[in-house]
């Protein structure tokens, strides 16, 4: 089952990186760029392919036809090249603090130390079984209702269960000074709505449906068969019942705020008191609707389904959150079903790497299902930050970011479909928009929480319970202006609705953002992610949002028609767009990240040509500063998937495959033509006239 959504506007990110070493950002005299002068591997090129033919396999197919994915992961990348780097250097600081970890310490490090030596405390955990798990198991047996049900589905974002609906707290769009919390649809295990619905999931279904029996049989839940197929029953209706993925991008259609009265007669059939107040809001009267019309079914499936389904369903769901920390009787089939049918993975991961991750939160890249529920990735990202990520460090990516920022700016004052007072508010919004880089300045307060070196399961318990403690505690409080999603560790980057653009530590790190490199390269890499956040703020669904952060169409209704008619051919464009046979791209729900990659590389281009300040640009190792700002966009998305993976990725990501995120975006601009001299007959050949032009 999923868990609960929490920050869902924003844990979907799965955006961009950057780089080095302790003291890798300070260029020496014997410092030199990890793949050339110019930044870009050319040993990584396939030169038999015409660059106007398929440009990300000009840049990468080289790369692509000598790498082997590695079994222990579904997919593999220069990108995944960073995530294996700096779980390396947190494996290094986790082994140097176990040692001396007390049972229960009271240091920070002295924490992720204990957390770390018991999940490595191999032998304990499969000693113990299910065990851990018996509170949860014989709550759910004494839950004889479904207002009990209810009351521990509200225990989702604490402990290991699971839940129809999902809460999380996040700004409030229309009164952006305060936080509010918002109710989503939940409930499903499989990764989208279409693997219950579609045919062609059926396999991955059937598979699904011996987990659960699996599952249910290791905690000797009675007719373990029988109640699977009733379970997978259930999440079919669910599944028909919940919006889209492309449905839930709308801000404006997920805005539907509730009295709590209102709530209880709008979705009749849900105990919405004793759940609230499980999850911690006893008094709270006012939530905001996502889903709205998926509601009143949800909770009616709830009212009509026995007690003895939900009961089996909630006992499974724990299982299935818990699998990764429990003996190998679980952490088997929850590697069979997770890793290898729903992403191709051929093997799992080495313990120490599933240890790292499980205490400083999973990296979406990584492979392994380690979610951001129960860990210390704050502790971690102190930790991590104080040895890899001198403050100085901050001063050199800020001012590629200053660049792109002016480049927007003037790019937004010459639109020419663009009406002056649209422009006014653009410009504005603009203008509020604040950079975090590196790591946040304000620390969470970790002093209070429990950890014991032989209490893995508890520890992610508590570590969970800390974590929700802080969102819930916020609720109805002034908006923090300095607040995080992201931990520094991580290898992402993401715009959030705080009108903030954050780049961790994590992600600065080569291929894409090399401070020894040429600047045309970094512009390309770093600067194209840089630019694909800022214009996130603009997409299809950023653009409702003004400069207050407030939900509210700022746009004259002229230039909205012309906007949307663009994105509409760029939607087009991608839908077209077939990875494998069989299996195309959503333009609907990858329109915001194609906007995004698409502004994001324009940007780049235009910030860079703006740094030369008239000089020309440089040739460096045979290439123009144009062609090396595309050959750095190209290269920093180079990496392959498993086919699964890809099929997963098309239904359930709102990001287009890697190959599109390059060939997709350099078709549409016009210096890419002139950079690689591409003619009509080559394959990515656009006309001038249906190029699409957006920012």
């Amino acid at each position: 089952m999923a868990r609960s959504p929490r920050l869902k506007r924003h844990a979907a990110p799965q955006r961009c990186r950057i780089a080095g070493r302790r003291a890798g950002f300070a260029p020496t005299a014997k410092a030199t760029p990890q793949y050339g002068a110019s930044g870009f591997d050319a040993t990584g090129e396939d030169p038999a392919t015409k660059p106007g033919d398929d440009f990300f396999r000009f840049a990468n197919g080289g790369w692509i036809d000598r790498t082997e994915i590695p079994a222990d992961k579904p997919a593999y990348s220069l990108r995944l090249a960073i995530t294996d780097r700096t779980e390396q250097r947190l494996h290094e600081l986790m082994e140097a603090a176990a040692p001396v970890a007390e049972h229960e310490p009271r240091t920070l490090e002295g924490k992720v130390g204990a957390f770390y030596k018991s999940f490595m405390n191999e032998a304990r955990i499969e000693s113990l079984g299910a065990r851990p798990l018996e509170g949860e198991l014989s709550a759910i047996r004494t839950a004889k209702d479904r207002q009990a049900i209810a009351a521990l589905m509200g225990r989702a974002d604490t402990d290991f269960y699971g839940s129809l609906f999902g809460v999380y707290t996040d700004v409030d769009l229309k009164d952006p000074k305060h936080y509010a919390l918002y109710v989503s649809q939940s409930g499903l295990g499989l990764p989208d709505r279409d693997y219950h619905l579609e045919a062609k999931f059926a396999s991955q279904k059937a598979a699904y449906q011996k987990y659960v029996a699996t599952l249910l049989g290791l905690l000797h839940w009675p007719e373990p068969e029988a109640r699977a197929r009733a379970i997978v029953a259930l999440e079919d209706s669910i599944a028909a019942a919940s919006w889209t993925k492309a449905q839930q991008r709308d801000p404006v259609a997920i805005y539907n705020p509730m009295t709590l009265g209102e709530l209880q007669k709008f979705a009749p059939g849900f105990a919405w008191r004793p759940y609230l107040t499980s999850e911690g809001f006893d008094s709270l009267d006012r939530v905001i609707v996502s889903e709205k019309s998926a509601f009143p079914k949800l909770a009616a499936i709830f009212a009509r389904t026995p007690v003895a389904t939900l009961q089996a369903w909630m006992a499974f769901g724990v299982a299935d959150h818990a699998a990764p920390y429990l003996s190998k009787p679980f952490t088997d089939p929850c590697f069979e079903m997770r890793n290898h049918t729903l992403s191709g993975q051929e093997k799992p991961s080495d313990r120490w790497k599933r240890g790292v991750r499980a205490v400083s939160g999973g990296d979406f890249l990584a492979g392994d299902r380690y979610d951001h529920f129960g860990n210390l990735g704050w502790a971690v990202g102190e930790m991590y930050s104080a040895k890899y990520f001198p403050p100085e460090a901050k001063s050199r990516i800020e001012v590629l970011v200053a660049n792109v920022k002016a480049a927007y700016r003037e790019r937004i004052e010459k639109l020419d479909w663009m009406s002056p007072p649209t422009r006014k508010e653009a410009l504005e919004k603009l203008d509020t928009y604040l950079i975090k880089v590196g790591y946040p300045d304000q620390k969470r307060d970790l002093s209070k929480l429990v950890i014991r070196d032989d209490d893995l399961v508890g520890n992610v318990r508590r570590a969970a319970a800390a974590d929700w403690a802080f969102y819930v505690g916020r609720i109805g409080g002034p908006v923090d202006q300095g607040d995080w999603i992201m931990t520094p560790q991580t290898n992402d980057a993401y715009n959030g609705s705080l009108r903030d653009i954050v780049f961790p530590a994590g992600i600065l790190q080569p291929p894409v953002f090399d401070v020894n490199a040429d600047p045309a390269y970094n512009y390309g890499a770093a600067g194209g992610i840089i630019g694909h956040e800022l214009t996130h703020g603009f997409d299809d669904q950023g653009r409702k949002l003004d400069a207050e952060g407030k939900l509210r169409d700022w746009w004259a209704p002229e230039d909205a028609k012309v906007f949307d008619a663009r994105a509409a051919t760029l939607g087009k464009q991608y839908s077209s767009y077939e990875p494998l046979p069989g299996v195309r791209v959503n333009g609907d729900l990858t329109m915001g990240e194609n906007i995004a990659d698409l502004g994001g590389l324009s940007l780049a281009l235009a910030a860079y040509r703006m740094s030369l300040a008239g000089r020309p640009a440089p040739v460096v190792d045979g290439l123009t500063g144009d062609q090396r700002v595309f050959l750095g966009w190209a290269q920093a998305w180079r990496g392959k998937l498993r086919d699964e993976a890809i099929k997963r990725q098309v239904v359930s990501d709102p990001h287009s495959p890697r190959m599109y995120r390059v060939n997709g975006v350099v078709r549409n601009m016009d210096a890419w033509y002139e950079a690689f001299d591409v003619k009509p007959g080559n394959k990515l050949y656009v006309a001038p006239e249906d190029r699409v032009r957006i920012w």
